[in-house]
């Protein structure tokens, strides 16, 4: 017998977990735009957390299997909204990646397209029934994600577009990937890294270069880089009041990319490690949320959640402490920006739809 879904099958131990990252994610914001032409985005940050909670309700009451009846339809959506953003978007910094509408608001479609591919790939593998992973599976994959990935390298958006991998990945993983199938892609991707090199802008191959050699252009390509080791590094044990590197601003955009920097500048090694203990927390929840999903689609559907939320992580601190190459990619749930914040919550909202729907038959 069918049973309705209740609020009281929600995750909420994981909705708290959270909200006390956004919360640090608020407080440095301000901290670190106080005395700045963005003074104030802290109380921006605020209304999009908020607009992403009433959106995460929203989603998690629509039954997930509906969404991935309708995933083709979402998909076409995307990569039309990608097309307007090619053909319409404002051009900033040399890359169209927003759109802007009424009321003075910008939007980034690339962040939600990676909602529909989630939806798009769990849809695929869910449907494939056949216990081996064939080379056919791998080009359907690949086309899935491959397609809007495209398009938004061609915006230029390298960090985006790298963030549409995972979800192919893990669909791949969970879908039943061979070791030998493993290494035949790595090797083909490995061989196919010289023909990428050659079609990266200046900027990016510059910021592969300064990732390999740091100091050999200290106050140009590499001068991010070195001023987020000299504010990590500042922080100490417990955390800098002074914080020089981020309020005599020559720690980058503190308040997006760096934001993890400026936060360990002012809270040390103790707070760092207390943010990645939450960040750790959060995905261990999402993961248990994919171990007790009702079936195979929302297994698919939570661990490409996972797979998105960890890639962010891995990479933007690790290119704060340079272990990777800077690629704009932001920190889930602190950095500030409202499409990110959006994209995060929703993404939130298709897990809890999963998990309210445990029990129903």
């Amino acid at each position: 017998m069918a049973r309705y879904v209740s609020f009281k099958d929600f995750d909420w131990a994981l909705v708290g977990f959270v909200l006390i990252i956004c919360t640090l994610g608020v407080f440095e914001i301000h901290s670190a735009t106080v005395h700045t032409k963005f003074a104030g985005a802290h109380i921006k940050q605020v209304y999009w957390i908020l607009g992403g909670l009433a959106g995460m309700l929203i989603m998690s009451l629509l039954n997930y299997h509906m969404l991935l009846e309708k995933v083709h339809w979402m998909y076409i959506g995307a990569v039309a909204s990608l097309m307007t953003v090619l053909i319409f978007g404002q051009k900033y910094l040399g890359a169209r990646r927003w759109v802007k509408l009424p009321g003075g608001i910008h939007f980034q479609p690339s962040e939600w397209v990676k909602l529909i591919l989630i939806l798009a790939v769990a849809k695929y593998f869910a449907e494939q029934h056949h216990k081996d992973l064939t080379w056919s599976d791998f080009v359907k994959a690949g086309a899935i994600v491959g397609v809007p990935m495209l398009m938004v390298l061609a915006q230029p958006d390298l960090g985006t577009a790298l963030t549409y991998i995972p979800i192919a990945v893990m669909g791949l993983f969970l879908g039943g990937l061979h070791w030998k199938q493993a290494a035949v892609v790595l090797l083909l991707a490995g061989l196919a890294m010289p023909l990428a090199w050659h079609h990266l802008k200046p900027y990016q191959k510059d910021r592969l270069v300064s990732f390999m050699e740091p100091d050999a252009d200290a106050k140009g390509s590499g001068y991010q880089v070195k001023q987020s080791l000299i504010a990590v590094g500042s922080g100490g044990l417990f955390g800098s009041s002074e914080e020089s590197q981020t309020r005599l601003s020559f720690l980058p955009v503190p308040q997006t990319d760096f934001i993890f920097a400026a936060f360990s500048e002012g809270h040390g090694f103790v707070g760092a490690m207390g943010v990645l203990l939450l960040y750790f927390i959060v995905l261990m929840r999402l993961t248990q949320n994919a171990q007790t999903a009702p079936d195979r689609a929302g297994t698919f559907l939570v661990m490409g959640v996972v797979a998105v939320l960890t890639f962010h992580i891995l990479v933007n601190v690790g290119m704060v402490l340079g272990f990777m190459p800077v690629t704009g990619i932001p920190l889930p749930l602190m950095s500030y920006g409202g499409s990110s914040v959006l994209f995060m919550f929703l993404a939130l909202g298709m897990v809890m739809n999963v998990r309210m729907r445990r029990f129903v038959n």
